[in-house]
C-alpha cells in the first residue's frame, strides 16, 4: 500500500485575505507556479499518492489539483476546522500504511524532508515531525497505528493532540520550509 500523501487545501485564508476575494493558494510564486500546486507536486514526488482536501466553492483548486495527478476530494464540513478536513482526507485516503499530512499553502518545504518523514514512518516511527533550529514544523507523518486516533479528530485543532498523547519522533532537517507557511500576502516571496 504505502504511505498516502494527504494535502489539506480546505481552509478559507481568511487571514490572507479577509474579504474572501484572492485565494492564497492561487498566488503566484516567483517562478511562476502557484502556492497549492508547488505543494501538491512534492508531495505527489514523494508519495505517488496524494489525496487533496478542498472546501466548496473552492475557486479551481480542485481542478489544478487533478490536473497534476491528485486524487480530489471535497470536504463539506471544511468550514469547522483543519480537523473535519484531516478526518476527511484520511477515510478517503484508506488503506494506506501511513499518511504523510502536508499543507496546502506550504510549498517551501523541500523534496528531501518529505522524504525523511515518510522513511521515519515506514521504518516504524508512529508520529515523524520535521525539526530546525530546535523548532517542530509541517508536514507530520502518521503510522497506521494512528488510524483510529486520526478518525476521532475534529474542530480547529488538527492532529495536535495526538502530538501530545503519542511518542513523537523528531527528525532533524535543514528546512526553514517547515517553518514558513502563506498567511498574509506579505508571505508571499517578490
Amino acid at each position: 500500500m504505502g504511505l498516502a500523501g494527504i494535502l489539506l487545501a480546505a481552509g478559507r485564508g481568511r487571514r490572507f485575505d479577509p474579504e474572501g476575494v484572492r485565494n492564497k493558494l492561487l498566488q503566484r510564486l516567483p517562478g511562476g507556479e502557484l502556492v497549492v500546486a508547488a505543494s501538491a507536486r512534492r508531495l505527489l514526488a514523494c508519495t505517488g499518492r496524494v489525496v487533496a482536501v478542498v472546501p466548496p466553492d473552492d475557486g479551481g483548486v480542485a481542478d489544478i489539483l487533478r490536473a497534476l495527478g491528485c486524487e480530489v476530494t471535497m470536504c463539506m464540513a471544511a468550514d469547522t476546522g483543519m480537523g473535519a478536513s484531516l478526518v476527511h482526507a484520511v477515510r478517503h485516503a484508506l488503506p494506506a500504511d501511513g499518511w504523510l499530512v502536508a499543507l496546502g499553502d506550504m510549498p517551501f518545504v523541500r523534496d528531501a524532508t518529505l522524504a525523511a518523514l515518510r522513511d521515519a514512518v515506514l521504518g516504524g516511527a508512529g508520529i515523524a515531525v520535521p525539526l530546525h533550529g530546535g523548532q517542530r514544523g509541517n508536514p507530520v507523518a502518521f503510522g497506521s497505528r494512528h488510524l483510529d486516533g486520526l478518525l476521532a479528530l475534529g474542530g480547529d485543532q488538527g492532529a495536535r493532540r495526538l502530538l501530545r498523547e503519542h511518542p513523537v519522533t523528531e527528525v532533524l532537517v535543514d528546512d526553514p520550509g517547515i517553518l514558513r507557511d502563506i498567511d498574509l500576502a506579505s508571505d508571499l516571496p517578490a
